[in-house]
Protein backbone atom coordinates (compact mmCIF):
# COMPACT_ATOMS: atom_id res chain seq x y z
CA UNK A 1 0.00 0.00 0.00
CA UNK A 2 2.88 2.36 0.89
CA UNK A 3 4.65 1.50 -2.36
CA UNK A 4 1.50 2.15 -4.38
CA UNK A 5 1.08 5.57 -2.74
CA UNK A 6 4.59 6.63 -3.73
CA UNK A 7 3.93 5.49 -7.24
CA UNK A 8 0.79 7.61 -7.42
CA UNK A 9 2.72 10.69 -6.25
CA UNK A 10 5.45 10.10 -8.82
CA UNK A 11 2.87 9.63 -11.57
CA UNK A 12 1.13 12.87 -10.52
CA UNK A 13 4.39 14.84 -10.57
CA UNK A 14 5.26 13.44 -13.97
CA UNK A 15 1.82 14.38 -15.27
CA UNK A 16 2.19 17.97 -14.01
CA UNK A 17 5.61 18.24 -15.64
CA UNK A 18 4.24 16.94 -18.93
CA UNK A 19 1.30 19.41 -18.83
CA UNK A 20 3.61 22.35 -18.01
CA UNK A 21 5.86 21.45 -20.91
CA UNK A 22 2.91 21.15 -23.25
CA UNK A 23 1.42 24.47 -22.13
CA UNK A 24 4.76 26.24 -22.63
CA UNK A 25 5.22 24.63 -26.02
CA UNK A 26 1.77 25.65 -27.28
CA UNK A 27 2.16 29.20 -25.90
CA UNK A 28 5.37 29.86 -27.81
CA UNK A 29 5.01 27.69 -30.90
CA UNK A 30 2.35 29.82 -32.67
CA UNK A 31 4.54 32.89 -32.21
CA UNK A 32 7.51 31.01 -33.58
CA UNK A 33 5.33 29.95 -36.48
CA UNK A 34 4.44 33.57 -37.17
CA UNK A 35 8.14 34.30 -37.48
CA UNK A 36 8.80 31.32 -39.70
CA UNK A 37 6.05 32.18 -42.19
CA UNK A 38 6.93 35.88 -42.33
CA UNK A 39 3.98 37.35 -40.46
CA UNK A 40 6.14 39.18 -37.99
CA UNK A 41 6.90 42.81 -38.88
CA UNK A 42 9.28 42.96 -41.82
CA UNK A 43 12.67 44.51 -41.57
CA UNK A 44 13.23 43.42 -37.96
CA UNK A 45 15.09 40.54 -36.41
CA UNK A 46 12.53 39.00 -34.10
CA UNK A 47 13.31 36.71 -31.17
CA UNK A 48 10.23 34.51 -30.83
CA UNK A 49 9.61 34.95 -27.15
CA UNK A 50 6.71 36.63 -25.45
CA UNK A 51 9.01 39.11 -23.78
CA UNK A 52 10.66 40.32 -26.98
CA UNK A 53 7.44 40.40 -28.99
CA UNK A 54 5.77 42.43 -26.28
CA UNK A 55 8.68 44.84 -26.37
CA UNK A 56 8.42 45.07 -30.14
CA UNK A 57 4.76 45.97 -29.85
CA UNK A 58 5.55 48.67 -27.33
CA UNK A 59 8.23 50.11 -29.60
CA UNK A 60 5.82 50.07 -32.51
CA UNK A 61 3.35 52.19 -30.54
CA UNK A 62 6.08 54.61 -29.51
CA UNK A 63 7.31 54.91 -33.08
CA UNK A 64 3.82 55.66 -34.37
CA UNK A 65 3.66 58.60 -31.98
CA UNK A 66 6.96 59.89 -33.40
CA UNK A 67 5.76 60.09 -36.98
CA UNK A 68 6.41 56.59 -38.31
CA UNK A 69 10.14 56.51 -37.80
CA UNK A 70 11.90 53.22 -38.46
CA UNK A 71 11.40 50.76 -35.59
CA UNK A 72 14.70 49.38 -34.33
CA UNK A 73 15.24 45.66 -34.14
CA UNK A 74 14.71 44.26 -30.64
CA UNK A 75 17.52 41.75 -31.11
CA UNK A 76 20.78 43.38 -30.07
CA UNK A 77 22.92 40.89 -31.93
CA UNK A 78 21.19 41.51 -35.26
CA UNK A 79 22.07 44.51 -37.45
CA UNK A 80 19.19 46.96 -37.80
CA UNK A 81 17.52 47.06 -41.18
CA UNK A 82 16.02 50.37 -42.30
CA UNK A 83 14.84 51.95 -45.45
CA UNK A 84 17.33 54.38 -47.00
CA UNK A 85 16.61 57.99 -46.10
CA UNK A 86 14.64 59.92 -48.69
CA UNK A 87 17.48 62.33 -49.34
CA UNK A 88 20.12 59.89 -50.44
CA UNK A 89 23.67 61.14 -50.75
CA UNK A 90 23.14 61.96 -54.42
CA UNK A 91 20.37 64.43 -53.59
CA UNK A 92 21.54 67.96 -52.80
CA UNK A 93 19.39 70.42 -50.88
CA UNK A 94 20.12 74.08 -51.52
CA UNK A 95 19.12 77.09 -49.43
CA UNK A 96 19.56 80.61 -50.79
CA UNK A 97 19.96 82.80 -47.70
CA UNK A 98 19.42 86.48 -48.42
CA UNK A 99 17.61 89.64 -47.48
CA UNK A 100 14.92 91.56 -49.33
CA UNK A 101 16.07 93.36 -52.50
CA UNK A 102 19.50 91.77 -52.61
CA UNK A 103 19.07 89.89 -55.90
CA UNK A 104 17.79 86.66 -54.38
CA UNK A 105 15.05 86.19 -56.98
CA UNK A 106 17.71 86.23 -59.69
CA UNK A 107 19.86 83.67 -57.85
CA UNK A 108 16.83 81.48 -57.27
CA UNK A 109 16.19 81.36 -60.99
CA UNK A 110 19.68 79.96 -61.56
CA UNK A 111 18.38 76.78 -59.95
CA UNK A 112 14.75 77.06 -60.99
CA UNK A 113 15.79 76.77 -64.63
CA UNK A 114 17.51 73.42 -64.05
CA UNK A 115 15.22 70.54 -65.09
CA UNK A 116 16.32 68.35 -62.16
CA UNK A 117 15.83 70.94 -59.41
CA UNK A 118 12.56 71.38 -57.52
CA UNK A 119 12.43 75.06 -56.57
CA UNK A 120 10.27 76.88 -54.02
CA UNK A 121 10.09 80.65 -53.76
CA UNK A 122 9.74 82.01 -50.22
CA UNK A 123 7.62 79.29 -48.58
CA UNK A 124 8.44 80.85 -45.19
CA UNK A 125 6.27 83.80 -46.18
CA UNK A 126 3.29 81.75 -45.01
CA UNK A 127 4.93 81.01 -41.65
CA UNK A 128 5.56 84.68 -41.04
CA UNK A 129 2.05 85.64 -42.08
CA UNK A 130 0.44 83.00 -39.86
CA UNK A 131 2.57 83.48 -36.74
CA UNK A 132 3.40 87.15 -36.60
CA UNK A 133 0.69 89.82 -36.72
CA UNK A 134 1.27 92.62 -39.15
CA UNK A 135 3.43 95.46 -37.83
CA UNK A 136 4.22 93.48 -34.67
CA UNK A 137 7.40 94.25 -32.80
CA UNK A 138 9.93 91.54 -33.60
CA UNK A 139 11.00 90.80 -30.05
CA UNK A 140 13.21 87.89 -29.04
CA UNK A 141 10.31 85.58 -28.15
CA UNK A 142 8.59 86.14 -31.49
CA UNK A 143 11.85 85.57 -33.32
CA UNK A 144 12.36 82.22 -31.58
CA UNK A 145 8.85 81.09 -32.42
CA UNK A 146 9.28 82.13 -36.03
CA UNK A 147 12.69 80.49 -36.43
CA UNK A 148 11.60 77.24 -34.80
CA UNK A 149 8.61 76.93 -37.10
CA UNK A 150 10.72 77.96 -40.10
CA UNK A 151 13.34 75.28 -39.45
CA UNK A 152 10.71 72.59 -39.00
CA UNK A 153 8.98 73.57 -42.22
CA UNK A 154 12.22 73.70 -44.19
CA UNK A 155 13.13 70.21 -43.03
CA UNK A 156 9.71 68.92 -44.10
CA UNK A 157 9.86 70.65 -47.47
CA UNK A 158 13.29 69.26 -48.28
CA UNK A 159 11.84 65.82 -47.59
CA UNK A 160 9.00 66.74 -49.98
CA UNK A 161 6.38 66.73 -47.22
CA UNK A 162 4.62 69.67 -48.83
CA UNK A 163 1.46 69.03 -46.85
CA UNK A 164 3.27 70.62 -43.88
CA UNK A 165 2.98 73.93 -45.70
CA UNK A 166 -0.80 73.63 -45.68
CA UNK A 167 -0.82 74.33 -41.94
CA UNK A 168 0.26 77.91 -42.61
CA UNK A 169 -1.62 78.79 -45.81
CA UNK A 170 -4.70 80.93 -45.24
CA UNK A 171 -7.39 79.99 -45.99
CA UNK A 172 -6.33 76.43 -45.30
CA UNK A 173 -6.29 74.28 -48.47
CA UNK A 174 -9.30 72.01 -49.01
CA UNK A 175 -8.54 68.50 -50.26
CA UNK A 176 -4.88 69.52 -50.65
CA UNK A 177 -5.80 72.16 -53.21
CA UNK A 178 -5.04 75.89 -52.96
CA UNK A 179 -4.73 79.00 -55.07
CA UNK A 180 -3.03 80.97 -52.27
CA UNK A 181 0.55 79.73 -52.47
CA UNK A 182 2.80 82.80 -52.42
CA UNK A 183 4.48 83.50 -55.77
CA UNK A 184 3.69 80.05 -57.15
CA UNK A 185 4.49 81.34 -60.63
CA UNK A 186 8.16 81.73 -59.70
CA UNK A 187 8.57 77.93 -59.69
CA UNK A 188 8.69 76.08 -63.00
CA UNK A 189 7.94 72.79 -61.26
CA UNK A 190 4.60 74.17 -60.07
CA UNK A 191 3.65 75.65 -63.45
CA UNK A 192 4.44 72.75 -65.80
CA UNK A 193 3.09 69.21 -66.25
CA UNK A 194 2.17 67.13 -64.40
CA UNK A 195 1.34 69.75 -61.75
CA UNK A 196 -0.09 72.09 -64.36
CA UNK A 197 -1.70 70.82 -67.53
CA UNK A 198 -1.48 74.15 -69.34
CA UNK A 199 -2.34 74.26 -73.05
CA UNK A 200 0.47 73.07 -75.29
CA UNK A 201 2.21 75.21 -77.85
CA UNK A 202 3.51 74.23 -81.22
CA UNK A 203 4.98 70.79 -81.78
CA UNK A 204 3.64 69.63 -78.43
CA UNK A 205 5.96 71.85 -76.41
CA UNK A 206 4.69 73.15 -73.09
CA UNK A 207 3.58 76.74 -73.34
CA UNK A 208 6.16 79.17 -71.98
CA UNK A 209 4.45 81.33 -69.36
CA UNK A 210 5.11 85.03 -69.81
CA UNK A 211 4.72 85.98 -66.14
CA UNK A 212 3.85 84.53 -62.75
CA UNK A 213 0.23 85.61 -62.96
CA UNK A 214 -0.24 83.67 -66.15
CA UNK A 215 0.77 80.49 -64.34
CA UNK A 216 -2.05 80.92 -61.83
CA UNK A 217 -4.58 81.84 -64.50
CA UNK A 218 -3.80 78.91 -66.76
CA UNK A 219 -3.02 76.26 -64.17
CA UNK A 220 -5.79 76.85 -61.65
CA UNK A 221 -5.49 75.77 -57.99
CA UNK A 222 -2.33 73.97 -56.96
CA UNK A 223 -2.63 70.29 -56.06
CA UNK A 224 -0.20 70.07 -53.15
CA UNK A 225 -0.07 66.26 -53.21
CA UNK A 226 0.81 66.24 -56.90
CA UNK A 227 3.47 68.87 -56.30
CA UNK A 228 4.97 66.64 -53.59
CA UNK A 229 5.18 63.77 -56.08
CA UNK A 230 7.08 66.02 -58.49
CA UNK A 231 9.40 67.08 -55.67
CA UNK A 232 10.25 63.44 -54.96
CA UNK A 233 10.91 62.80 -58.63
CA UNK A 234 13.51 65.57 -58.89
CA UNK A 235 17.15 64.90 -58.07
CA UNK A 236 17.64 68.11 -56.09
CA UNK A 237 15.64 70.76 -54.23
CA UNK A 238 16.27 74.49 -53.77
CA UNK A 239 14.51 77.02 -51.57
CA UNK A 240 14.95 80.78 -51.48
CA UNK A 241 14.25 82.75 -48.30
CA UNK A 242 14.77 86.26 -46.93
CA UNK A 243 13.20 85.32 -43.59
CA UNK A 244 16.16 83.68 -41.84
CA UNK A 245 18.36 86.45 -40.39
CA UNK A 246 21.66 84.63 -39.87
CA UNK A 247 23.50 81.49 -40.90
CA UNK A 248 23.73 80.37 -37.26
CA UNK A 249 19.94 80.08 -37.21
CA UNK A 250 20.32 77.16 -39.64
CA UNK A 251 22.94 75.18 -37.78
CA UNK A 252 20.55 72.40 -36.73
CA UNK A 253 19.57 71.81 -40.36
CA UNK A 254 23.11 72.06 -41.70
CA UNK A 255 24.34 69.47 -39.21
CA UNK A 256 21.49 67.07 -40.03
CA UNK A 257 23.19 64.26 -42.01
CA UNK A 258 19.89 63.31 -43.64
CA UNK A 259 19.55 66.65 -45.41
CA UNK A 260 22.85 67.20 -47.21
CA UNK A 261 22.04 70.92 -47.01
CA UNK A 262 24.27 73.52 -48.65
CA UNK A 263 23.78 77.25 -48.13
CA UNK A 264 24.40 80.01 -50.65
CA UNK A 265 24.57 83.24 -48.67
CA UNK A 266 23.84 86.14 -50.98
CA UNK A 267 25.02 89.59 -49.92
CA UNK A 268 24.74 93.02 -51.51
CA UNK A 269 26.04 96.48 -50.78
CA UNK A 270 23.57 97.81 -48.16
CA UNK A 271 23.45 101.13 -50.02
CA UNK A 272 22.11 99.23 -53.02
CA UNK A 273 19.60 97.35 -50.85
CA UNK A 274 18.32 100.63 -49.41
CA UNK A 275 17.92 102.25 -52.83
CA UNK A 276 16.02 99.23 -54.16
CA UNK A 277 13.70 99.10 -51.15
CA UNK A 278 12.89 102.80 -51.43
CA UNK A 279 11.78 102.25 -55.02
CA UNK A 280 9.92 99.01 -54.36
CA UNK A 281 8.25 99.51 -50.98
CA UNK A 282 7.08 103.07 -51.39
CA UNK A 283 4.77 103.20 -48.38
CA UNK A 284 7.13 101.52 -45.93
CA UNK A 285 10.03 103.73 -47.00
CA UNK A 286 8.00 106.91 -47.48
CA UNK A 287 10.12 108.94 -45.05
CA UNK A 288 13.30 107.88 -46.82
CA UNK A 289 11.80 109.18 -50.05
CA UNK A 290 10.98 112.42 -48.28
CA UNK A 291 14.60 112.70 -47.11
CA UNK A 292 15.82 112.19 -50.65
CA UNK A 293 13.41 114.75 -52.07
CA UNK A 294 13.93 117.51 -49.49
CA UNK A 295 17.52 116.91 -48.39
CA UNK A 296 16.38 116.94 -44.74
CA UNK A 297 16.19 113.79 -42.64
CA UNK A 298 12.77 113.41 -40.95
CA UNK A 299 13.08 113.28 -37.17
CA UNK A 300 10.86 110.20 -36.98
CA UNK A 301 12.68 108.23 -39.69
CA UNK A 302 13.08 104.55 -38.78
CA UNK A 303 16.83 104.13 -39.13
CA UNK A 304 16.49 100.55 -37.90
CA UNK A 305 15.28 99.58 -41.36
CA UNK A 306 18.86 99.63 -42.64
CA UNK A 307 20.70 99.14 -39.34
CA UNK A 308 19.11 95.72 -38.84
CA UNK A 309 20.16 94.63 -42.32
CA UNK A 310 23.79 95.49 -41.63
CA UNK A 311 23.81 93.93 -38.17
CA UNK A 312 22.35 90.63 -39.37
CA UNK A 313 24.66 90.54 -42.40
CA UNK A 314 27.71 91.28 -40.27
CA UNK A 315 26.97 88.53 -37.75
CA UNK A 316 26.07 86.00 -40.42
CA UNK A 317 28.98 86.70 -42.76
CA UNK A 318 31.45 86.86 -39.89
CA UNK A 319 30.28 83.43 -38.75
CA UNK A 320 30.57 82.00 -42.25
CA UNK A 321 34.00 83.44 -42.99
CA UNK A 322 35.29 82.19 -39.62
CA UNK A 323 35.08 78.71 -41.20
CA UNK A 324 33.56 76.73 -38.32
CA UNK A 325 33.67 72.95 -38.67
CA UNK A 326 29.88 72.67 -38.97
CA UNK A 327 29.97 74.78 -42.16
CA UNK A 328 32.78 72.87 -43.86
CA UNK A 329 31.72 72.13 -47.42
CA UNK A 330 28.26 73.55 -46.68
CA UNK A 331 28.63 77.30 -47.16
CA UNK A 332 29.51 79.69 -49.94
CA UNK A 333 29.37 83.48 -49.91
CA UNK A 334 28.21 85.25 -53.06
CA UNK A 335 28.22 88.99 -53.68
CA UNK A 336 25.37 90.13 -55.88
CA UNK A 337 27.68 92.58 -57.63
CA UNK A 338 30.02 89.77 -58.72
CA UNK A 339 27.12 87.76 -60.09
CA UNK A 340 25.80 90.81 -61.92
CA UNK A 341 29.15 91.49 -63.58
CA UNK A 342 30.13 87.90 -64.31
CA UNK A 343 26.88 85.91 -64.34
CA UNK A 344 28.02 82.83 -66.27
CA UNK A 345 31.29 82.51 -64.39
CA UNK A 346 29.68 82.85 -60.96
CA UNK A 347 26.85 80.49 -61.87
CA UNK A 348 29.36 77.83 -62.89
CA UNK A 349 31.23 78.35 -59.62
CA UNK A 350 27.99 77.87 -57.70
CA UNK A 351 27.14 74.68 -59.53
CA UNK A 352 30.65 73.35 -59.02
CA UNK A 353 30.45 74.01 -55.27
CA UNK A 354 27.08 72.26 -55.08
CA UNK A 355 28.25 69.30 -57.14
CA UNK A 356 25.57 69.80 -59.80
CA UNK A 357 25.93 69.64 -63.55
CA UNK A 358 25.35 72.96 -65.30
CA UNK A 359 22.46 72.41 -67.67
CA UNK A 360 22.37 74.29 -70.98
CA UNK A 361 18.93 75.65 -70.10
CA UNK A 362 20.51 77.52 -67.17
CA UNK A 363 23.16 79.05 -69.40
CA UNK A 364 20.55 80.08 -71.96
CA UNK A 365 18.43 81.70 -69.28
CA UNK A 366 21.42 83.66 -67.93
CA UNK A 367 22.27 84.99 -71.39
CA UNK A 368 18.68 86.01 -72.05
CA UNK A 369 18.13 87.62 -68.65
CA UNK A 370 21.31 89.61 -68.05
CA UNK A 371 21.26 91.72 -71.18
CA UNK A 372 17.92 93.42 -70.78
CA UNK A 373 17.17 97.12 -70.56
CA UNK A 374 17.85 98.96 -67.34
CA UNK A 375 14.69 100.95 -68.05
CA UNK A 376 12.68 97.70 -68.00
CA UNK A 377 14.03 96.72 -64.59
CA UNK A 378 13.08 100.11 -63.15
CA UNK A 379 9.47 99.73 -64.34
CA UNK A 380 8.93 96.15 -63.14
CA UNK A 381 9.63 95.61 -59.46
CA UNK A 382 10.19 91.87 -59.40
CA UNK A 383 11.52 91.16 -62.88
CA UNK A 384 14.75 89.23 -63.35
CA UNK A 385 15.23 90.56 -66.89
CA UNK A 386 17.74 93.39 -66.71
CA UNK A 387 21.13 94.70 -67.69
CA UNK A 388 22.71 93.08 -64.65
CA UNK A 389 26.09 94.80 -64.87
CA UNK A 390 24.53 98.28 -65.11
CA UNK A 391 22.04 97.44 -62.37
CA UNK A 392 24.70 96.44 -59.84
CA UNK A 393 25.68 100.00 -58.89
CA UNK A 394 22.78 102.10 -60.16
CA UNK A 395 21.96 102.97 -56.54
CA UNK A 396 24.64 105.65 -56.87
CA UNK A 397 22.28 107.84 -58.89
CA UNK A 398 19.21 107.07 -56.75
CA UNK A 399 20.40 108.01 -53.26
CA UNK A 400 21.36 111.45 -52.05
CA UNK A 401 24.90 111.93 -50.80
CA UNK A 402 23.67 112.44 -47.22
CA UNK A 403 21.76 109.14 -47.31
CA UNK A 404 24.85 107.37 -48.59
CA UNK A 405 27.02 108.90 -45.87
CA UNK A 406 24.64 107.81 -43.13
CA UNK A 407 24.31 104.26 -44.50
CA UNK A 408 28.02 103.66 -44.96
CA UNK A 409 28.74 105.08 -41.51
CA UNK A 410 26.20 102.77 -39.87
CA UNK A 411 27.39 99.79 -41.92
CA UNK A 412 31.13 100.50 -42.05
CA UNK A 413 32.32 97.16 -40.55
CA UNK A 414 30.20 95.25 -43.07
CA UNK A 415 31.42 97.32 -46.01
CA UNK A 416 35.03 96.65 -45.06
CA UNK A 417 34.42 92.93 -44.56
CA UNK A 418 32.75 92.50 -47.94
CA UNK A 419 34.96 94.83 -49.96
CA UNK A 420 32.62 97.75 -50.66
CA UNK A 421 34.35 101.14 -50.91
CA UNK A 422 33.14 104.24 -49.12
CA UNK A 423 32.72 107.59 -50.83
CA UNK A 424 33.63 110.98 -49.40
CA UNK A 425 32.35 113.42 -52.01
CA UNK A 426 29.25 113.72 -54.21
CA UNK A 427 31.39 113.74 -57.36
CA UNK A 428 32.96 110.45 -56.30
CA UNK A 429 29.50 109.00 -55.74
CA UNK A 430 28.25 109.92 -59.22
CA UNK A 431 31.37 108.88 -61.10
CA UNK A 432 30.08 105.52 -62.36
CA UNK A 433 33.25 104.84 -64.33
CA UNK A 434 34.91 104.06 -61.01
CA UNK A 435 33.49 100.96 -59.31
CA UNK A 436 32.90 100.90 -55.57
CA UNK A 437 33.26 97.11 -55.50
CA UNK A 438 36.73 95.81 -54.68
CA UNK A 439 38.03 92.71 -56.41
CA UNK A 440 37.60 90.03 -53.74
CA UNK A 441 37.47 86.26 -53.92
CA UNK A 442 35.33 84.41 -51.41
CA UNK A 443 36.11 80.70 -51.73
CA UNK A 444 34.20 77.92 -49.94
CA UNK A 445 36.24 75.76 -47.58
CA UNK A 446 36.21 71.97 -47.58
Amino acid sequence: MQCSWKSVVLLALASIAIQYTAIRTFSTKPLSLLCSVGLAPTGHAVNCSLRDLSRLGQETLEASDQGCEEIPSPTPSSPSVSLPPFNASKRTHILILATTRSGSSFVGQLFNQHPEVFYLFEPLYHVQLALLPRLAQRNLAERRVMLGAARDLLRSLYHCHLNSLENYIRPRPANHSTDKLFRRGASRSLCTPPVCEAPLGREGQTLVLADEGECVRRCGPLNVSLAADVCRAKRHAAIKTVRIPQISDLRALIEDPRLNLKVVQLVRDPRGILASRIETFRDTYRLWRLWRATGRRPHNLDLGQINTVCEDFLRSVSAGLAKPAWLRGRYILLRYEDLARFPLQKARELYSFLGLDMDHSVEDWIINNTRGSSDLSSRQKFTTVRDSAANAENWRVKLSFDMVVYTQTACQPLLELLGYKTVFHPRELRNLSHSLVEDRTFLPFF
